[in-house]
C-alpha cells in the first residue's frame, strides 16, 4: 500500500459560493471531495484518479434536513448514519434508512455523504435504488443559479452524470408518501455487511381501494446505472393487489435490466437472483395489503 500523493492540492473554501466560484473559474480542474470514503482505495493503491480537490465538508450550507408538508429535503453533505438514525426517516422512507444501514462500516456511514454516493456514479451503490423508488430530485448549483434534474435522469451512463464541471450537488429533495403504502429494500452481497452489492432492489407501492395506483422499482447492479424497472411497473401498476401476476412480472424484469460479468459476480446470477428479489417482494406485497385491508 502505497498511500501517497506528494503532488496533491487540496483547497477548502470557506463558503458555498466560494466553491463555486473556484468551479466556474477553473472548470475541470477541481474534483470536489466530501467524506472522501470513496477514495480511499485509489489512494491506499497510490492511483488517485485526480489530484486537485475541494473540500467541501466544511460547508454547512451543505448539512440538514428540511422537512415540509410534501416533502424533505436533505443536504448534499448527509451522511449515512444521520440517514439511518432520523426518526421521520425511519417512518417514512425506510428504503432509504436500510440502504444507508448496509453501506460499509460504521466509520463509512459517519464520512460518506448522500451527495458523494450520487456524484460518484456507481451502478452498485446502495443508495441509488431506493432514491428511485421515492422519486427523488437532485438539485445541481453553480454561480448561474441551481436547477432540479429528477434523479432517474441524473445518471447518462456509467460513471457519468449530467452534471457540469462548474455544478456541484448541494440537496436532495423526496416526496413524502401518502395514502397506504409498501416499502421493500434487499441488497445481495458476498456477505450481509461491508460487501458490494451483486444486486441490490428497492421498491414503493401505493394501493387505493384494493388496488396499485403507484408503484416504483428500482435496481442497482444491474445496468451501468441504476435502473426503474419501468416495464414490470406498468404491469402492476393498475392491478387489483389480489391478481398481480407475479410469474410474469419475473420475467418481464429481463426487458428492464443488462447485468454483466464481472469480478463479484455473472450477468446470470444476477438476472436469476433478481427475479427471484421481484418474486418475494411482490408476495410480501400481496401479503402486506392484505392484512391490512
Amino acid at each position: 500500500m502505497k498511500g501517497q500523493a506528494p503532488g496533491c492540492r487540496v483547497h477548502t473554501p470557506a463558503s458555498l459560493a466560494g466553491a463555486l466560484e473556484l468551479l466556474a473559474a477553473e472548470k475541470g480542474v477541481w474534483r470536489p471531495l466530501a467524506g472522501g470514503t470513496d477514495l480511499m482505495v485509489p489512494f491506499a493503491a497510490g492511483k488517485l484518479p485526480f489530484m486537485d480537490f475541494l473540500n467541501l465538508w466544511g460547508l454547512e450550507e451543505l448539512r440538514g434536513l428540511e422537512i415540509s408538508e410534501d416533502a424533505i429535503t436533505l443536504g448534499a453533505l448527509s451522511t449515512y448514519s444521520e440517514i439511518r438514525n432520523h426518526s421521520l426517516l425511519q417512518r417514512e422512507f425506510p428504503n432509504l434508512v436500510q440502504s444507508a444501514w448496509v453501506t460499509g462500516a460504521i466509520a463509512i456511514q459517519n464520512r460518506g455523504t448522500l451527495g458523494g454516493n450520487l456524484a460518484n456514479g456507481s451502478p452498485a451503490a446502495d443508495t441509488p435504488p431506493s432514491l428511485l423508488t421515492y422519486g427523488a430530485e437532485v438539485q445541481l448549483q453553480s454561480i448561474a443559479g441551481s436547477r432540479w434534474v429528477p434523479y432517474e435522469n441524473f445518471h447518462t451512463g456509467y460513471k457519468q452524470t449530467v452534471m457540469l464541471p462548474e455544478e456541484l450537488i448541494t440537496r436532495i429533495r423526496i416526496r413524502r408518501p401518502k395514502g397506504n403504502n409498501f416499502h421493500f429494500f434487499r441488497k445481495v452481497g458476498t456477505r450481509k455487511a461491508q460487501a458490494i452489492a451483486k444486486v441490490c432492489v428497492a421498491a414503493y407501492a401505493r394501493v387505493e381501494e384494493g388496488r396499485v395506483v403507484e408503484f416504483r422499482l428500482g435496481l442497482g447492479s444491474v445496468a451501468p446505472v441504476p435502473v426503474r424497472a419501468r416495464t414490470v411497473e406498468l404491469m402492476v401498476e393498475g392491478c387489483v393487489v389480489d391478481t398481480l401476476l407475479i410469474a410474469a412480472a419475473r420475467t418481464a424484469l429481463m426487458e428492464d435490466i443488462r447485468p454483466i460479468d464481472d469480478i463479484r459476480s455473472t450477468a446470470k446470477y444476477r438476472r436469476t437472483v433478481a427475479a427471484n428479489v421481484l418474486g418475494q417482494l411482490l408476495e410480501e406485497m400481496v401479503e402486506h395489503f392484505d392484512r391490512m385491508a
